[in-house]
């Protein structure tokens, strides 16, 4: 099995409830933070990938055809180039409403401020906040400008026919239309909202 779908949007930007409808369109299974705890044992791996190393993607992602939300979308560049074939789904929202839903939800977790399995939070500090943000997640400005820059960069180096930009709140039309698949007789998920975090992390990150 390969990955044939990238997810490259930040974590709150509808990531599990992306995942869940990439499950529900037979694109199963689909990785996401969660997976990382459900997997400790791939914590090394991505470690690894936060210093610049290339990890056994085939062994991360056995079983796996689709990778949304962190850790992967932070190093969206590798996955594609070691999965040529793949399509890009880039999740993105109004970039305020970000900034407000990853203060009140993730912020602490992606600094490794909170607990999480053996290496965890060490891993995910690494791989978001100093990759991703460059060790300045806590700080507004730089936030928005890792967020746009990563907006920016993945609209300018990946091919517009292996592209899609999504909004969350679009649901199944263009989702299905770019992946070429019927739209379900099922409403869109819509999971993971900010008032079901009853910690600030929980291994979620949507």
């Amino acid at each position: 099995m390969t990955l044939r779908i990238i997810g490259s949007g930040f974590g709150r930007t509808g990531t599990l409830s992306l995942k869940f409808a990439l499950e529900m369109l037979g694109f199963s299974k689909c990785y996401h933070m969660k997976d990382v705890f459900e997997h400790p044992d791939h914590i090394s791996a991505w470690t690894a990938a936060a210093k610049g190393e290339t990890p056994d993607w085939g062994a991360v992602f056995e079983g796996y055809q689709a990778s949304v939300d962190w850790p992967g979308s932070a190093v969206w560049r590798e996955l594609l180039a070691a999965y040529p074939d793949a399509k890009i789904i880039h999740s993105e929202r109004d970039e305020a409403a970000w900034l407000k839903s990853f203060d009140a939800t993730i912020r602490k977790g992606v600094q490794g401020l909170v607990p999480g399995p053996p290496g965890w939070p060490e891993m995910a500090n690494a791989i978001v906040n100093e990759r991703v943000f460059g060790g300045r997640a806590a700080d507004d400005d730089a936030a928005l400008d890792a967020y746009r820059r990563n907006n920016a960069a993945v609209r300018a180096e990946v091919p517009p026919e292996k592209l899609l930009v999504f909004d969350p709140g679009a649901g199944w039309a263009p989702l299905c239309a770019f992946l070429d698949v019927p739209v379900p007789d099922t409403p869109y998920p819509h999971v993971n909202k900010k008032e079901h975090f009853g910690a600030p992390m929980t291994g979620a990150t949507t």
